[in-house]
């Protein structure tokens, strides 16, 4: 086992993976940008090293800085957390030919799993069912329109390099198809380095589910579960839970039996995540792979009793799976809120700022997850998240209640800082997603009612 962790992220994720480190007993290094000098990670951590100025490109995607930091620490291996490196297999790379151990995945699986299109096409090769569209990457117009035509409108166009909701378009109809094309591979080089874009058949009211997925270097692999994520804002989510509701138990155990003998035949490590469409009862289409930690994964936790963050550094450390399917019982429902510093009455613009009060709900069975305090500076160069909060519940509607009660007691304020969890309530509070009914269009439904 290594003895010294670097931490190559920011905010409650880093916070989150340190906890961790701690209780195994694990010396900790954070890395952090001049604007997180006072971060709460610093001061958990027993050593920090500045590794540039505010703006990530200088400092959290530096992959030197980071690299460098940790061999002059003496950090034997280097968890990425989620979003900045996390699924760059040039920094996995980097760290293995450094002799440090990456925590996630080698980077030749993470180079083709991270790769839209080369994933879609490792998927179908294991046989799971893909959305109509193209596997190869979209090399101009006309093939756009050959593409377009044949899968019938509407369409997405997405960014092979793609993540986060950013770089991808519905188009609607033949008319609008040249312009999209064009806009989302300017979009896709400006923040992916990478131009190319696939389509594929667009679903307006699909649900997005996912499954968890831990795998070893020794041909194990287990899941925990499906997770619903359809409440979303610009394809992003805001609200996460598991089980996922209103599903079939045989479709669940298909789906996810599914994932993770897709994951082990592409030599996957680590924790990881499949993520799919559901189209009506039974109709299910593979969506991406997402290598590493998702933001989410504390509803897992919660339902599964399973720390996910030990698992990533028992199994980097070369330990085979500890965690047996059978033993794996989903017990209760957890759903988790993602309280964001923006503002839906302004299509959720971000509202960055300084907090001048800060009260965090408690109680039975509520986690929250933060590395915000009351002070603390809410900076706009960084995804505008504040803190996740995470409830569990014997049962979905008493996992509901304990939700909207968390959300009452939560209060953020500063000046210009505004946050959604007021929609959030109103979300959770909308007749279909109380009936578990609810799809990736629920935010659209709602959005007229907004000031």
């Amino acid at each position: 086992m290594f003895k010294t962790v670097l931490i190559a992220n920011r905010g409650e994720i880093a916070l989150r993976v340190a906890r961790t480190c701690r209780e195994m007993g694990l010396r900790v290094v954070a890395v952090y940008s001049t604007e997180d000098r006072n971060s709460a990670v610093v001061g958990l951590a027993d050593q920090a090293v500045c590794i540039g100025p505010g703006p990530a490109k200088l400092s959290y995607l530096n992959l030197s800085a980071v690299v460098e930091a940790a061999l002059a620490t003496g950090a034997d291996a280097v968890h990425p957390g989620y979003g900045f490196l996390s699924e760059v297999p040039d920094f996995a790379e980097a760290c293995e030919t450094s002799g440090l151990t990456f925590v996630g995945p080698p980077a030749a699986v993470m180079d083709r799993l991270g790769d839209k299109s080369s994933a879609r096409r490792a998927m179908a090769e294991v046989g799971l069912p893909m959305l109509p569209g193209s596997i190869e990457p979209i090399v101009d117009a006309d093939m756009a329109a050959k593409v377009a035509a044949d899968v019938g409108y509407p369409v997405i166009v997405k960014a092979v390099a793609g993540g986060g909701g950013r770089g991808m378009c519905v188009v609607s109809e033949a008319g609008e198809l040249p312009q999209r094309y064009r806009e989302i591979r300017t979009t896709a080089q400006a923040l992916f380095g990478d131009d190319r874009v696939y389509i594929e058949r667009y679903l307006p009211s699909a649900r997005h589910v996912e499954v968890q997925v831990v795998c070893d270097g020794y041909g194990g692999g287990v899941h925990l579960g499906l997770r619903d994520c359809s409440v979303q804002r610009r394809r992003q989510k805001i609200i996460e839970e598991t089980p996922a509701p209103s599903m079939p138990a045989s479709l669940t155990e298909e789906i996810c039996e599914a994932a993770v003998r897709a994951l082990v035949a592409t030599g996957y490590v680590g924790a990881g995540t499949v993520e799919f469409l559901l189209d009506g009862p039974d109709r299910w289409y593979f969506m991406e792979v997402n290598c590493r930690i998702q933001v989410e994964h504390p509803v897992t936790e919660m339902v599964y009793g399973v720390d996910l963050i030990r698992e990533q550094l028992l199994i980097a450390a070369g330990n085979p799976l500890s965690l047996r399917q059978s033993e794996l019982i989903p017990r209760g429902a957890a759903i988790e809120c993602r309280i964001n510093a923006e503002d839906p009455a302004r299509d959720f613009l971000p509202t960055p700022g300084q907090l001048t009060e800060l009260r965090l709900p408690g109680g039975p069975f509520v986690r929250v997850d933060t590395d915000a305090r009351c002070n603390s500076r809410i900076s706009p160069a960084y995804d505008p998240l504040l803190a996740k909060i995470s409830v569990w519940g014997p049962d979905r509607p008493q996992a509901l209640a304990r939700m909207l009660r968390a959300l009452d007691e939560f209060h953020a304020e500063g000046p210009g800082v505004c946050t959604n969890r007021d929609f959030l309530r109103t979300a959770l509070r909308h007749q279909p997603f109380v009936a578990g009914t609810h799809n990736t269009s629920l935010v659209a439904d709602l959005a007229p009612a907004l000031p």
